[in-house]
């Protein structure tokens, strides 16, 4: 009888909201759905678009084009290290009506686990607190593959009793370990190829290098607030200022207790190499938002950036110096405007850089019409002017080959997208992107890895289309993308097809006590020139002198909901188990195995 009670006054679960740092807001979804299933890893995302490499914790090689659009300033680099890393946009807060704690727990390949723990409060209807943190510690399978890693995030919303004054802040700090290898040596490939028996205990394979690690540190302090001027029970017109702060700090380290030369090229130490970069952004923006209901809603802002990017030493060679510091200050200008009337909307930002070191803007429209709920379309483009990461600019190392300095001109990117989504019928979206002066990491005529700028253009196409089928007590959910590198084969690749499919059986068992699903999802995408990894750098590069790709994967998953626990059961790579395992996630880097993987989500509320 108490427990009913309880139940019934427990607030509805639409009560527990989820506001993004753009204010976009739903709310607490404990539900199993194979998306859910999806999305239970170690991004804790969807990643159809990307592969895995043996370990968790370690890189994701990518299967499509990752860029946004909306970047007018260079990043650090060691993109490799970052698909963990939390930004702004990864850092949600919260509304609820009692204390809510959300766990998720799933285990690794060998020793270690992941846990990303999330607790908040209302202490008021006015101020919500959030602390977070999400840790791993994984062995891996391979020598010296060792993963490490922590996310700490900690922050509050609040706003006043008139609504006029509202703020969201947190604070991040994170450390990504992993411990490199160099992939496979030439020998072990060869072996791993093959399916030799012996070496079916993958500790036996023997690895480039047992004595390197790399490390992603960084820590940040973000406000975002405003203060509403006019009266807020006001709908017809509304003016309101608004303030972002963003001081960030990241750090990049490489170390190895002795030089590889034969792989890496000549070096200025012989042991204890350790190669440092660091960067510092302090980003103050502000701006002057007015709504109108026959307007729309239009926002005009300004704002400074300060950086510094760089080493503690000059490097000097023969004939050549190269610098240690790009730093300096930067204006910047933005604006927004967004309408909707009736199922219609429009949207459009822009934002330009301005400074001469670094010139850059990007132009966003879209335009959108909603026929239901289930039913809409939406469309735009893109346009987008920025200078390539700081890594492509200024590198130093203890490796003499990872030492440059460029003057390379603006990535020039414009992109035409649709999307149409209809809960009846599918999901599909498409773009073509065209990028001038495409900037990536390959290999010189020497076998050093470098970057590159491409003297012309990259055009991309790519198509995506789901769908989910439900037949009672049966289900069925399939996804498949095409892409085709219409110019610039050989600077970019991709696969040119990539296909999962889940097929399950769904029902509640023990009188409505328990939800289940369980099925298979194959996944398969065709083979292409892969890109490799390059531990130094924390970077992918192009190659093209080795196509890899081209196999199946497949799993078997049974789920489970209990009240408001999901329980995760996986039988990861069944493939290993009918044919041994020889696919490669990098050149050098193998796929995994076979995997039992067991892990939860459950949501406490008190």
């Amino acid at each position: 009888m108490n427990t009913s009670k309880k139940k019934d006054s427990m607030p509805p679960i639409e009560d527990y909201k989820i506001i993004s740092v753009k204010n976009d807001t739903t709310y607490l979804d404990t539900t199993l759905t194979i998306l859910k299933d999806y999305k239970f890893n170690y991004l804790r995302k969807d990643n159809f678009e990307l592969l895995p490499f043996s370990n968790t914790g370690q890189p994701y090689n990518s299967l499509s084009l990752r860029k946004d659009y909306k970047k007018t300033f260079p990043e650090l680099g060691a993109r490799a290290k970052h698909f963990a890393y939390m930004e702004v946009e990864d850092v949600n807060y919260y509304h609820v009506p009692t204390p809510l704690t959300d766990l998720y727990f799933k285990t690794v390949p060998e020793q270690g686990q992941q846990l990303d723990a999330l607790f908040t409060v209302n202490t008021s209807e006015n101020l919500n607190l959030f602390i977070a943190y999400k840790g791993t510690r994984a062995l891996g399978r391979y020598q010296h593959i060792l993963t490490s890693a922590g996310n700490l995030r900690m922050g509050f919303s609040y706003h006043s009793d008139n609504k006029k004054y509202q703020a969201k802040a947190h604070f991040a700090s994170q450390d990504l370990l992993n411990e490199e290898n160099g992939g496979l040596d030439s020998l072990a490939i060869t072996q791993y190829i093959n399916q030799e028996p012996e070496f079916d205990d993958r500790s036996v394979l023997s690895v480039n290098f047992e004595n390197a690690e790399n490390i992603l540190f960084g820590k940040r302090f973000f406000l975002d607030h405003q203060y509403t001027l006019t009266k807020v029970t006001d709908s017809t017109n509304m003016l309101s200022i608004a303030h972002v702060f963003d001081y960030s700090y990241k750090k990049f380290v490489f170390n190895q207790d002795s030089a590889e030369n034969e792989l890496f090229g000549e070096s200025f130490e012989s042991s204890n190499l350790n190669d440092e970069t660091r960067l510092k952004n302090l980003f103050n923006e502000v701006s002057v938002n007015y709504a109108n209901n026959l307007l729309g809603e239009l926002s005009f802002g300004a704002g400074h950036t300060f950086y510094d990017y760089g080493y503690n030493s000059v490097f000097i060679k023969s004939g050549d110096t190269i610098g240690n510091r790009i730093n300096g200050n930067l204006l910047h200008v933005v604006g927004s405007y967004k309408k909707k009337i009736g199922g219609f909307g429009l949207e459009a930002d822009a934002k330009l850089n301005l400074s001469d070191e670094f010139s850059g803007n990007y132009i966003a429209a879209t335009a959108s019409y909603e026929f239901n709920r289930d039913n809409w379309i939406r469309f735009g483009i893109n346009q987008n002017s920025t200078a390539p990461n700081f890594n492509f600019l200024l590198y130093q190392s203890d490796y003499l080959n990872y030492n440059w300095q460029n003057e390379f001109d603006n990535e020039v990117s414009q992109r035409l997208f649709a999307d149409f989504k209809s809960k009846k019928l599918f999901d599909i979206s498409g773009s073509l992107s065209q990028i001038e002066n495409y900037t990536y990491f390959s290999t010189d005529d020497s076998g050093s890895v470098k970057p590159f700028q491409a003297g012309s253009q990259v055009r991309y196409l790519k198509l995506r289309a789901e769908k989910e089928f439900d037949f009672g007590l049966f289900g069925s959910y399939n996804t498949i993308m095409y892409q085709n590198v219409l110019e610039g084969l050989g600077v970019f690749n991709v696969p040119e097809f990539v296909t999962r499919n889940s097929i399950y059986y769904k029902d509640f068992w023990f009188d409505n006590a328990l939800y289940l699903q369980t099925g298979f999802t194959f996944k398969y995408f065709s083979e292409y020139e892969m890109d490799a990894y390059d531990p130094v750098l924390a970077e992918f590069y192009v190659q093209n002198s080795q196509k890899l790709g081209g196999y199946p994967m497949l799993d078997y998953f049974f789920n489970a909901k209990v009240d408001k626990a999901r329980i995760f059961f996986k039988l990861q790579n069944l493939n290993d188990l009918i044919d041994s395992n020889n696919d490669f996630s990098a050149p050098g880097y193998p796929y995994t195995d076979f995997l039992i993987r067991f892990g939860l989500v459950w949501d406490l509320f008190l």
